[in-house]
C-alpha cells in the first residue's frame, strides 16, 4: 500500500508539474491596436435564461467592435420564461442578431443547437458561449488580434467565474482555477485536451471538415472538448490557447450543492467517450490521488497507515495544486480565493471522488431534463 500510494503521488506531481511548466510556455498575448477585419458568428444556445440575459445583453451591447463584423446567433432550446422577449426588448437594434428555435435530432440539446446556428452563421469564424456570461469590451478584438498574428484554425479562450461572498462560490472558482490552468498547461506542452464551451472559436470550415459533432451525439455534453479533440487531432499545429486578459469570459457559479453536484456529474460523464488517451490518462490520475488521499484519511483514523507518510503525500498534492493555481491566479487576477485554498483542498477529494461514483452509477438532471450518464 506503501508503494502504491507513493508511486502515484510522484505520477501526480509529474503530471501537474507538466502543467506548471506548460503554462508557463504559453506567453500572455498583449492586445495591440490592430485594425478589425475579422467576421465573427457568436452562437448562444439558451434554455430558461431570464435571469441571466439582461447582463449579457448588457455585455454584447457595450462590445467596442464594428457592427458590420459580427452577429449574434441566440438558439432557444424551448425556454418556458420570457427570455425570447428579453433578449427582443433589451439587444441594440444596430446589432445583427438572429433568434432560431433549436432542432432537435439527437440527445444533445446543445450540440443540436450550435450546429442548428451553424448553418445559419455568415461568418467564416464561430465563438460558443452561454447565456450567463459577461464579456469585456475588448473581447472580440483580442480574437481578431491573435488570428491576425498567429495560423490558427481553432482557439480555447480564458473562463472564469464572477466571484461572490460565499465559500460554494469559492470553492467551484478554486475548481475552475484549477482547470484553466491545467487547460493552458496542456496546451503549452502540446498536448491540448481541455476548453470550455463559453468561450472557444473555430472556423466553419474546420467543423464542417471534421463532421462537426458527429460520432458524440449520444452523450449530452462535450460540445467543446469533442470538437477539440478532432481538430487538434488533424491540425496539431492551429489549435491554440488565447492566452489574453481581455479575452476573459466571466460566467455564473451554480447556486446550490445539488446544481453544482449535477453539472460536475454531466462533465465526469463525458469522460469515457474521450478519444484523447492523454485525457483520459489525466483524468484516471487525478481521480487515482484524490481518491487515494480520501483513502488516506480513512486508514490513518482508523490507525492502519503510517501518519508521517500520510503527511509527505498530503504535502506533494498541496504544493503542487497550489503553484498551479497561484499562477492561474495571478492571470486571472482573482488571488483573494487563495485564502479559501486549505478548506477548498481539504474538501475537494471527498467531492470529487462523491462526483466520480455518481457518475458512474445515476443520470443527472440539467436545464429542468433528466440525462443518462
Amino acid at each position: 500500500m506503501i508503494l502504491l500510494s507513493i508511486t502515484i503521488s510522484l505520477i501526480y506531481l509529474v503530471l501537474i508539474g507538466s502543467f506548471v511548466f506548460g503554462f508557463e510556455k504559453i506567453k500572455t498575448f498583449k492586445l495591440k491596436a490592430l485594425e478589425a477585419e475579422t467576421s465573427f458568428s457568436v452562437i448562444i444556445p439558451f434554455r430558461n435564461e431570464a435571469e441571466n440575459l439582461p447582463k449579457l445583453i448588457a455585455s454584447i451591447n457595450l462590445l467596442d467592435y464594428p457592427k458590420d463584423l459580427f452577429e449574434i446567433i441566440f438558439v432557444n432550446d424551448a425556454s418556458e420564461d420570457d427570455s425570447v422577449e428579453i433578449i427582443e426588448n433589451n439587444i441594440d437594434s444596430s446589432i445583427d442578431y438572429a433568434i432560431l428555435n433549436n432542432n432537435y435530432k439527437s440527445n444533445a440539446p446543445k450540440k443540436d443547437a450550435i450546429s442548428k446556428a451553424l448553418n445559419h452563421s455568415k461568418n467564416q469564424w464561430i465563438i460558443t458561449t452561454d447565456a450567463d456570461c459577461l464579456f469585456s469590451q475588448k473581447w472580440l478584438h483580442s480574437f481578431n488580434a491573435y488570428i491576425q498574428k498567429n495560423k490558427v484554425l481553432c482557439l480555447a479562450a480564458p473562463v472564469t467565474y464572477t466571484i461572490k461572498n460565499n465559500f460554494l462560490n469559492t470553492f467551484q472558482l478554486l475548481d475552475i482555477l484549477s482547470l484553466q490552468g491545467a487547460t493552458i498547461g496542456g496546451f503549452g506542452i502540446k498536448k491540448p485536451f481541455l476548453c470550455n464551451g463559453a468561450n472557444f472559436a473555430y472556423q466553419k470550415t474546420i467543423f464542417n471538415e471534421v463532421h462537426g459533432f458527429e460520432g458524440n451525439t449520444n452523450t449530452a455534453s462535450g460540445d467543446d472538448v469533442f470538437l477539440l479533440e478532432k481538430i487538434a487531432k488533424q491540425y496539431p499545429d492551429q489549435v491554440h490557447y488565447l492566452k489574453c486578459n481581455d479575452a476573459v469570459v466571466l460566467t455564473q457559479s451554480q447556486a446550490s450543492w445539488h446544481h453544482l453536484i449535477q453539472q460536475r456529474i454531466r462533465w465526469a460523464s463525458k469522460t469515457s467517450a474521450y478519444k484523447n488517451m492523454f485525457g483520459k490518462l489525466t483524468g484516471l490520475i487525478v481521480l487515482l490521488m484524490n481518491t487515494l488521499i480520501v483513502c488516506l484519511i480513512i486508514l490513518v483514523l482508523l490507525g492502519l497507515f503510517k501518519t508521517k507518510t500520510t503527511v509527505y503525500i498530503f504535502m506533494i498534492k498541496f504544493s503542487i495544486d497550489l503553484l498551479l493555481i497561484y499562477k492561474t491566479c495571478a492571470f486571472f487576477n482573482q488571488n483573494s480565493v487563495l485564502k479559501f485554498y486549505v478548506f477548498g483542498f481539504l474538501l475537494y477529494p471527498f467531492f470529487s471522488s462523491y462526483v466520480a461514483i455518481q457518475s458512474i452509477f445515476s443520470g443527472y438532471t440539467w436545464k429542468g431534463r433528466a440525462f443518462k450518464s
